[in-house]
């Protein structure tokens, strides 16, 4: 077990210098549950809204009343999507850089899909692990992942 530091407030906290001699830290007891959700930052929150629900058909949730625009989604069964509006500063991403991935169920469908309302994709390629991934980028520049998992052994 971790060598546990005092912190001020009287919390335990896992020693630093600890931390650094070990290639898989213990958690000292601390867990992590889940990815709740991913925030980015987008120019104008309806036109970005529209993406998420028409393109990447997407469930809008409700959203607390904060003072700044923005919109949220869900994603999958438990994690979300969380639109921040008045992005003023550039985008940086790629399909090699900043990004996030969409497990979906046929990159055939989604293809599709894309071609019917004129949406570009990036054409799909396999991973050396056999997933395959194709890419689709909103309209602030953000780049989603769309895959599909490896094939295992048994056929699942």
């Amino acid at each position: 077990m971790l060598r546990l530091a005092e912190a001020r407030s009287g919390a335990r906290v896992c020693d630093p210098q600890h931390l650094q001699n070990v290639s898989k830290p213990d958690t000292c007891g601390m867990k992590h549950f889940e990815l709740n959700h991913v925030a980015i930052h987008v120019e104008d929150v309806e036109k970005s809204s529209e993406f998420y629900m028409k393109v990447l058909l997407l469930e809008p949730i409700r959203r607390p009343a904060f003072a700044f625009p923005g919109a949220w989604f869900r994603l999958g069964a438990a994690q979300e999507l969380h639109l921040i509006g008045n992005r003023s500063d550039p985008v940086f991403a790629g399909n090699r850089s900043n990004h996030y991935a969409l497990r979906v169920d046929s990159l055939d469908d989604w293809e599709s899909h894309f071609r019917a309302l004129g949406i570009e994709y990036r054409s799909r390629r396999q991973r050396p692990d056999g997933a395959w991934q194709s890419y689709v980028t909103d309209p602030d520049g953000h780049v989603i992942e769309l895959f599909t998992p490896p094939v295992s052994a048994d056929g699942n």
